[in-house]
């Protein structure tokens, strides 16, 4: 009967991967997605009980282990089996055409086809396939020796975990096979990552590039994970060869093992159209949504890149063109200030407009006061304005200051709601802590909405966006006071729509008190710390009405978060807010977590390195269950340090305090 049973299991499991590759290749390959985000949540979470239920089953494949494991002490170093060499740059169309001259000479040819692609600003990467499955990822290190960052690179959807075969066979290439290419972040992506730095007190990134290398090489492949990162193959390999005729064919294989490649690599008859494309790309790259500093240029028949060779740096049969970066002086005529979705202050110079890079550009961020003092800028000053790459331009220098040098000051009261400004001295940030400024609304009610926050299905950007337009909705509350024929009414609502939305929004009254803490928007309370908050405290008016030295004594609770969590509950606006939520009917209270007993009662555990016998957050929990706390920091308060392997600085502050050291199996003991 268990066999037959686990029989059932594997073909329903088999069918339920299938699925859901289909469905991230749809979504971020093909940007087609057929099915909501709730529904892709769904199949995941049907694969993910069967799972549990099977763990012989699981494979190291599927789709559910993308990210798992804990962080690693650090990475092993691996070597490639052909070099990923550099390539040479040419920066003038007359230094294009040298390297044209140059592959007619080697290959006798009078006329050269040539591939051209966008040259990603990212972080090369191979990519192993061994029998059709991911085996390693590596980085391009120093081209000879690389990183392996496999379970980051796992993490990233738009790399296959496996291959069908059937696919393989319709390529034309074998089931073990390598794919070079690109890991980006896409100019989203890192908008939304600087957001998050300065939500969380951080320091914002300077640009795409950085902060996906910096991504692929974390040892928590769960922090990679949240970077939303892409990845664009360019380079397929088998036994260190390209396997087709024509580095055309290779990409269009690519396409086909359902790879992300460039939707606007071109087969070029000679290096005039060559430079046609670069001329035309040079104005359209600031329109892709991912950064590019220059177009590759490659001899399309391989034949002829074996015939050509290689420097001992480079390919002689490919270039990288590099487009110069936009830049122009102009005059600032005042310096404003902007409010972000998590009530940060950003001030901005306003310029005369100038055009640059073929783009009239108005207006500059200057991200933060430090900025402004460092680049000693003031309104009436002249200066030297770039773009190399960014939709959004920044001030390089200023080059003339004007005849009055007024010093910028942030105000005290928000420019948008006029609530009262709060200064971060941590993080350098003025922000306006009211969650219901109309600055902040549109971002923060889709927020509040989101998977991990009050999962209102539904609930999307069109339809806030009306919602906030047409001022039906001016806060959070104001969602659970909608009613059909208001909805109905709005574009591309119908009747079932518009009662499916109702019927999620009342459904979200019951989220938990965890979900809804997070959902609040609270500076530096991300989806843990609200979980954390919501056990300490077991309702919101106790969370409310905390000190500082109360929210210091949860786990992972610093004087930063804490900080966060009594300025938002100061702000007599947020107080309304989250009143009028209670008077709606959402849950205000936690679940009380059952004890097993209370034999750890008063005691406090911390744990290091990795555990064999189960995860640290499971180890945690059950310290919790009988009755004690699990610390985040070692202390003279800390009873019980709990050492695994590769442990780290925690283990050296036991031994100075005089901390009593476990090792799992003592542990393990405690626990019968």
């Amino acid at each position: 009967m268990a066999v037959s049973k686990a029989k059932e299991a594997q073909k329903d499991i088999e069918k339920l991967r299938e699925k859901i590759r289909h469905h991230e290749y749809l979504y971020y390959v093909q940007d087609e997605p057929e099915i909501s985000d709730a529904g892709f949540d769904k199949l995941m979470n049907q694969l993910k009980k069967l799972e549990d239920e099977f763990p012989a089953l699981r494979t190291a494949d599927s789709p559910t282990q993308r990210v798992g494991g804990t962080p690693r002490a650090g990475f092993t170093t691996v070597a490639h089996k052909t070099p990923m060499m550099s390539l040479d740059n040419a920066f003038s169309f007359e230094e294009l055409g040298e390297f044209d001259r140059r592959v007619r000479e080697l290959t006798g040819r009078e006329k050269v086809d040539y591939v051209v692609e966008h040259k990603f600003d990212g972080l090369s990467m191979s990519l192993q396939y061994e029998d059709g499955r991911l085996a390693r990822a590596v980085t391009r290190g120093d081209g000879t020796m690389g990183e392996d960052v496999t379970p980051n690179a796992k993490t990233i959807r738009t790399i296959p975990l496996t291959i069908d075969a059937a696919l393989l066979k319709k390529a034309g290439l074998p089931a073990t096979f390598e794919v070079r290419g690109e890991t980006i972040m896409t100019r989203k992506a890192f908008e939304a990552l600087n957001e998050s730095q300065e939500a969380t007190g951080g320091k914002r990134f300077a640009n795409a590039r950085n902060a996906a290398a910096g991504a692929v090489r974390m040892l928590d492949p769960t922090i990679t994970a949240s970077r939303k990162l892409d990845f664009f193959a360019y380079y397929l390999l088998v036994d260190g060869k390209p396997p087709k005729k024509r580095h055309s064919e290779s990409l269009e294989a690519l396409g086909e093992l359902r790879f992300k490649t460039s939707d606007d690599w071109e087969q070029c008859k000679g290096i005039e159209q060559v430079e046609k494309y670069i001329t035309r790309w040079d104005t359209r790259r600031d329109k892709l949504p991912f950064e590019i500093d220059g177009i590759v240029v490659k001899v399309d028949e391989i034949g002829l890149q074996n015939e050509m060779g290689f420097t001992s740096k480079a390919p002689r049969w490919a270039i990288a063109y590099k487009y110069k970066a936009h830049q122009e002086t102009t005059l600032v005529k005042e310096i404003l200030v902007s409010v972000g979705r998590t009530g940060v202050l950003t001030p901005f110079a306003v310029f005369e407009p100038v055009q640059i890079g073929g783009v009239t550009v108005v207006k500059s961020t200057l991200h933060n006061l430090d900025e402004v003092r460092r680049l000693n800028i003031h309104a009436g000053d002249t200066v030297l304005v770039e773009r190399a790459g960014e939709v959004i331009p920044h001030v390089l220098s200023v080059v003339k200051h004007g005849k009055e040098e007024v010093e910028f000051e942030m105000p005290d009261k928000c420019p948008v709601c006029g609530t009262r400004i709060h200064k971060d001295e941590e993080a350098v940030a003025y922000r306006c802590v009211n969650v219901t400024c109309p600055a902040r609304m549109r971002e923060s009610l889709l927020h509040f909405a989101g998977r991990h926050t009050m999962n209102i299905d539904g609930l999307g950007e069109k339809i806030v966006v009306q919602l906030l337009d047409k001022k039906i909705v001016k806060d959070y509350a104001d969602l659970y006071h909608l009613d059909l024929d208001t909805l109905a009414g709005l574009d591309r609502m119908a009747v079932k729509s518009a009662q499916n939305l109702l019927n999620e929004i009342q459904a979200s009254k019951k989220a938990s008190l965890a979900r809804l803490i997070y959902a609040l928007g609270i500076t530096y309370v991300g989806e843990r710390t609200a979980q954390l908050l919501a056990e300490h405290f077991g309702s919101m008016d106790k969370l409310a009405k905390a000190t500082l030295e109360d929210l210091q004594e949860v786990n992972e609770v610093g004087p930063k978060v804490a900080g966060g969590v009594a300025e938002f509950f100061s702000e007599p606006v947020n107080q309304k807010i989250v009143e009028r939520l209670a008077a709606a009917g959402v849950n205000m209270k936690g679940v009380k977590r059952e004890l097993k007993d209370t034999r750890f009662a008063g005691m406090t555990f911390v744990f290091t390195g990795t555990l064999s016998n189960r995860s640290r957050e499971e180890s945690e929990a059950l310290v919790a269950s009988h009755g004690g706390k699990a610390g985040g920091s070692v202390s003279k308060k800390t009873n019980y340090v709990v050492v695994g392997e590769d442990p780290g600085s925690k283990l050296d502050k036991a031994k100075t305090l005089g901390v009593e050291i476990l090792n799992e199996a003592a542990f393990e003991k405690l626990l019968m």
